[in-house]
């Protein structure tokens, strides 16, 4: 079950109490970014887009915050040029007018005082240079934020609070978007209960991700810890609530599966989750804020005896083929063809990422690449795609230290 503990209509916003801060001091200034790669040395063309990349990371190690790359869809090639102190960004989400960026700041972590909320902190974004700039932080409400969600109106900011810890336990919670970028405190926080069988992993809730439907009526968050999908209802206009439960509350997922992260795909009529703790993608049907499973595809080899561990999932911007990392020891992204008439996977092949614990990957806007992150080897990966295949060839490395999440957003 959930609760929500609380909330406030969008016209009391301007006097609800912005909430605990951390004593961290951020510093905004630059600082040098790690080492590149070329994915080819023949020269950049103009004929193709060039992008920014940002890389968010854990900083407990050589990284400091965010990092931004240019990135030329043309031969793969990634420069470095800036980046930003803020602590374990782990999580980053680009507004849709690309000039504002969001970071979870993933504290207390495994081993942190289980009274330590994390944050969520606000950055101006110039394109064109490359640079961000802090604006503020306010209280994630929760412990170890891991996911960021624009509502689809662009007016609000919601985050999944993972919490390691059993009190507060899993939670997401929902911030107003503020004028020249900045958030302001949590309007409503919802708590998730109950647990499940997996020891150490499922004794509490445990939200991974927070999702809408294309459709933008919907809201889905995945607990990992409760094998749900909980379902509810977006009204921006507060007539609801806001964020309200639908009647059916959620929906069951295998019990010790650990859902974990979940995409739509563009018609708006299939989705697809990784399981973590099952190491499965599975596909669903959508219709009405209601998800109706159809088919389960595990990501291990057939004889696989290793650890496993789903994490993210991302569709081919055409929509013909779907990624999914598989971590513990296959450290390996699964690559899945999608029927259009029923939505259903086909196994395509495995590429190694060569390296330990792959966490995000992203697809360029061309499809014609992907970079994927190993976070406890240090570096990250550059793939040429072949987008009639979906197989992954010719890597080139980056080094950076325990990169987590990727984004890419026109160099304008």
């Amino acid at each position: 079950m959930s609760h929500i503990v609380r909330a406030a209509l969008p016209q009391a916003l301007l006097t609800a109490s912005r909430g605990w801060l951390s004593s961290l001091v951020l510093a905004g200034s630059l600082g040098a970014a790690p080492a590149y790669a070329w994915a080819q040395n023949a020269p950049a063309t103009t004929s193709a887009p060039v992008y920014d990349l940002l890389v968010g990371t854990y900083t407990s190690g050589t990284s400091h915050g965010i990092y931004v790359y240019r990135f030329d869809s043309s031969d793969g090639r990634v420069t470095p040029v800036s980046s930003i102190q803020t602590v374990n960004p782990s999580y980053l989400v680009v507004s849709r007018d690309n000039r504002h960026v969001y970071a979870v700041n993933e504290l207390p972590g495994d081993n942190g005082p289980a009274n330590e909320r994390g944050g969520i902190s606000a950055f101006a974004f110039d394109p064109r240079a490359g640079q961000l700039t802090f604006i503020d932080r306010v209280s994630s409400e929760g412990n170890d934020p891991c996911y960021l969600a624009l509502s689809p109106d662009g007016r609000y900011l919601l985050t999944a609070n993972y919490s390691v810890a059993t009190d507060p336990g899993g939670s997401f919670a929902v911030f107003p978007l503020q004028d020249g970028g900045g958030i302001g405190a949590a309007v409503l926080v919802v708590h998730h209960e109950g647990g499940g069988p997996v020891k150490g992993r499922q004794d509490n809730a445990h939200v991974h991700s927070t999702v809408f439907t294309p459709d933008g009526r919907y809201l889905f968050a995945q607990d990992l810890g409760g094998d749900k999908l909980y379902e509810y209802r977006y009204t921006n206009d507060g007539s609801r609530g806001l964020i309200s439960p639908t009647p059916e509350g959620y929906v069951q997922m295998p019990a010790g599966s650990g859902p974990r992260h979940l995409v739509f795909d563009s018609s708006g009529r299939y989705a697809y989750l990784t399981s973590e703790l099952a190491g499965t993608v599975t596909a669903l049907q959508y219709a009405n804020g209601k998800l109706r499973p159809l088919q389960v595809a595990p990501l291990a080899a057939p004889g696989f005896t290793g650890k496993i561990g789903a994490g993210a999932i991302h569709l081919s911007p055409d929509g013909k083929f779907l990624y999914a990392t598989n971590r513990g020891d296959a450290n390996e992204i699964v690559i899945f063809s999608v029927d259009p008439y029923d939505g259903l996977l086909k196994f395509v092949g495995r590429q190694s990422t060569l390296g330990r614990t792959p966490r995000e990957f992203a697809i360029d806007p061309t499809g014609r690449w992907l970079i994927v992150g190993n976070q406890d080897s240090d570096s990250a990966f550059v793939f040429r795609r072949d987008p009639d295949t979906g197989l992954l060839a010719s890597p080139t490395r980056l080094s950076i230290g325990s990169p987590v999440d990727f984004q890419f957003t026109p160099a304008s």
